[in-house]
């Protein structure tokens, strides 16, 4: 399978022979290699400069518009506790078709098109401190030498976050 990002052409790096094998879209971030469901991507595209509406440190990083629908951006960089960095030409945005709604979330940039199958993808250990996992999170994918988290990307997007605190 090939698509096509920023005029170049990336590839799929694994074949699987299962049928139930999974396509997941795999990108950077904060230096680590996360997977998700390929069929939940609309497109890709560079991050440029964007409309800007939310204040410094908020996760929603400004909005663009994809094929005449104005969508908010999710800027995971920061929703992971990184600061990020001006973007630059590897930076990406990636446009999900989510069950309730078209978004875009920006990466550290895409990687490329990874198959998985069922038997390749691991559980997650579980950290001691808060006695389990975070149910977005479905697994370690193992393929091509390559190991990629992987995350239920509706999950992960319908996550509450707690309200800011404010002192009086």
């Amino acid at each position: 399978m090939t698509i096509l990002k920023k005029g170049r052409a990336m590839h799929d790096t694994t074949t699987s022979r299962g049928s139930q094998a999974l396509q997941f879209l795999s990108f950077t971030l904060g230096g680590l290699e996360y997977g998700i469901d390929f069929a939940r991507v609309q497109e890709l595209r560079v991050l440029k400069a964007l409309e800007r509406f939310a204040a410094s440190g908020e996760i929603i990083g400004g909005v663009a518009v994809s094929r005449g629908v104005i969508i908010p951006l999710v800027d995971m960089r920061v929703a992971c506790g990184t600061t990020p960095d001006a973007p630059d030409p590897l930076t990406d945005v990636i446009i999900l078709r989510l069950s309730n709604c078209v978004m875009g979330m920006v990466v550290d940039g895409v990687t490329g098109v990874v198959t998985v199958a069922p038997e390749q993808v691991a559980p997650l250990p579980v950290a001691a401190a808060d006695g389990g996992r975070p149910d977005y999170l479905l697994g370690l994918g193992q393929a091509g030498g390559r190991r990629l988290i992987l995350v239920d990307i509706e999950k992960l997007m319908s996550v509450k976050r707690p309200a800011a605190r404010q002192v009086a």
